[in-house]
């Protein structure tokens, strides 16, 4: 199963050091630029930062073929966006 994700659960997930359980849950889970972005953001915890540097082979990141004109933050509409690959 693939899932697509947004920044959230995977900064929280680095943090509490439960990233794993999305490639254990899905196998393999998209994140558009947008997230990447995020999670490199300079703001970003370093360990979070660290992690999106050397992803692992499960993370794959894919621009999204559509766009939407929602008020929705660019990394959400991007998820959502992802989706419809």
């Amino acid at each position: 199963m693939i899932v697509v994700a947004d920044t959230s659960p995977l900064n929280y997930l680095i943090l509490i050091h439960e990233i794993e359980i999305l490639c254990k849950l899905y196998g393999r889970v998209l994140i558009p630029p947008a997230v990447q972005a995020e999670l490199l953001h300079p703001h970003s915890p370093s360990v979070v930062s660290s992690w999106m540097q050397n992803p692992p082979t499960w993370l794959e990141v894919r621009s999204p073929t559509v766009t939407f004109a929602m008020e929705l933050d660019a990394c959400e509409a991007a998820a959502i966006a992802l989706e419809h690959f």
